[in-house]
C-alpha cells in the first residue's frame, strides 16, 4: 500500500508515536490536573512537555500562551469566534479552507461582521497591495491559511504580518499545512494567533491540535467547565491555558502529539523541509511526462508544501483515485477538499483535484509507481 493523503492525515507515523500512546493508556491513564496522585501528576507532566516542545518548534515565548484544542477547526474557531465583535471587519484570501470561511460565513449572517477576499494577484496568491487598501478603521482581522490544501502553494505571511503590524492589526494563521513541514516563528512573522493540528505533518493522532494566543490578545472562550483550577470558584478562570482548556483533555493525543513534535526537533525541521521538497520537485517532474495532464498551482518546490493537484483529461477526480485505490492500492484524495473557495479560484470548481500529499517517509520508488500506474491506466 502507497499513502499519499498526508495533508488530510499522516501515516505512518513514527514510532516513537505509537509508543508513548500505549505507554499513557497503559502505564498512567490518570486525569491531569484533577487529583493529587502520581498518576494524575504524570498525566500533567505530559501535557506540560507537550507544551513546551510545542513552544520550541513555533518560536513561542511562553508555553501558557499554546492552548490544546481537537484540532485546527476548533483553534480557528475561538480565534474567529472569540475575538470577532458585530461590524467588525476581516480580511482573507481566496484560498482558505472552509474552517475560516464557514465560521466568517456564519458571524457574517449572525452578527454582521465583513469580510474582503483578497484575490491572486502579482505572482503571489494573494495581492498584498489589494491587502492593504482594503484596510478600513473596522478592520480588527487578518486571517490567512499559510499554505493551500489544494496546491500547496504558500501565502506570503511574512508580508501580511508587516502589514497587520504596520496597521495595529492581529493576524492569525492556519498551519493546519505547515506545521511540521515547514518552518515557523511567530515572532519573525508576526502572528499573533497560530491554529495547527496534530494529525498532520506534526505526526500526532487525529482528535488533538491547538492555539497559540499572543500576549495582548484576549478572546472570549467557546465554552466554560471544569479545569482542575480555582475549583472554588463557579466563573471561568481568566489565565492562560486554563481559560480556554474545559474539560478533561486528550492526553493521550497529547503524548503523541508531544512525542510527534519531539521527533521533528530531534530530525530537525529544515532536514524535513528539504527532503519533502526533493519529493515534490521529483514528482512534479514525473507527473510532466503524463499525457493530458493538468497541474495546479505554482511548481517552485521553494514556494509551496508537498502537495500537488492535477487532473487529466476525460476522467473525473474521483474515478482516478478510486481506481488508484481499489486496483493498486494508491491512497489519494479527489474531490473539492474542503476548500470550495481555492478551487473556484485555480477553476477547477464543481469537478475538484485529484491530490497527492507527501510524507517525510515517502520514497521516489513510491512516486514512480503511481506515475507507471497513471500513465498506463487512463
Amino acid at each position: 500500500m502507497i499513502y499519499f493523503d498526508n495533508a488530510a492525515t499522516s501515516f505512518p507515523k513514527p514510532d516513537t508515536v505509537y509508543q508513548a500512546m500505549e505507554h499513557f493508556m497503559k502505564n498512567i491513564g490518570g486525569n491531569p490536573g484533577r487529583s493529587g496522585h502520581k498518576l494524575s501528576i504524570e498525566a500533567g507532566r505530559i501535557i506540560y512537555e507537550t507544551r513546551e516542545l510545542l513552544t520550541e518548534l513555533f518560536n513561542v515565548k511562553d508555553s501558557s500562551r499554546i492552548v490544546f484544542t481537537a484540532n485546527a477547526t476548533e483553534a480557528l474557531n475561538l480565534g474567529i469566534k472569540g475575538l470577532l465583535r458585530p461590524g467588525d471587519h476581516v480580511i482573507t484570501s481566496a484560498f482558505e479552507h472552509n474552517s475560516v470561511m464557514r465560521p466568517l460565513r456564519f458571524l457574517e449572517k449572525e452578527i454582521g461582521i465583513k469580510i474582503s477576499v483578497i484575490p491572486p494577484g502579482n505572482n503571489e496568491i494573494i495581492d498584498l497591495k489589494k491587502v492593504e487598501s482594503s484596510i478600513t478603521k473596522k478592520t480588527r482581522l487578518i486571517v490567512t491559511v499559510h499554505a493551500s490544501n489544494v496546491t500547496g502553494d504558500l501565502m506570503p505571511v511574512k508580508e501580511i504580518g508587516k502589514i497587520a503590524k504596520r496597521h495595529n492589526l492581529i493576524f492569525m494563521v492556519d498551519a493546519a499545512q505547515t506545521a511540521g513541514t515547514y518552518p515557523i516563528d511567530v515572532e519573525e512573522l508576526n502572528i499573533d494567533l497560530l491554529a495547527f493540528t496534530g494529525h498532520k505533518a506534526l505526526f500526532g493522532p487525529q482528535g488533538v491540535g491547538g492555539l497559540y494566543i499572543c500576549q495582548g490578545v484576549e478572546l472570549q472562550p467557546l465554552k466554560q467547565g471544569g479545569t482542575g483550577s480555582n475549583s472554588e470558584f463557579e466563573e471561568q478562570p481568566d489565565f492562560l491555558p486554563d481559560k480556554y482548556e474545559s474539560g478533561t483533555p486528550n492526553t493521550v493525543g497529547i503524548a503523541g502529539l508531544g512525542a510527534g513534535v519531539k521527533y521533528i526537533l530531534d530530525e530537525g525541521i529544515d532536514k524535513i523541509t528539504k527532503r519533502k521538497k526533493e519529493l515534490t520537485e521529483y514528482l512534479s517532474k514525473k507527473l510532466k511526462t503524463i499525457k493530458d495532464i493538468q497541474i495546479y498551482g505554482k511548481q517552485n518546490s521553494d514556494r509551496k508544501t508537498s502537495i500537488v493537484s492535477f487532473n487529466l483529461k476525460n476522467f473525473s477526480s474521483s474515478e482516478i483515485s478510486s481506481v488508484l485505490s481499489q486496483n493498486f492500492e494508491i491512497m489519494t484524495r479527489p474531490g473539492l477538499h474542503c476548500s470550495p473557495a481555492a478551487h473556484r479560484t485555480i477553476g477547477t470548481f464543481p469537478q475538484g483535484t485529484v491530490r497527492i500529499s507527501l510524507s517525510y517517509f515517502n520514497t521516489e520508488q513510491e512516486i514512480d509507481y503511481l506515475v507507471g500506474v497513471l500513465g498506463k491506466s487512463f
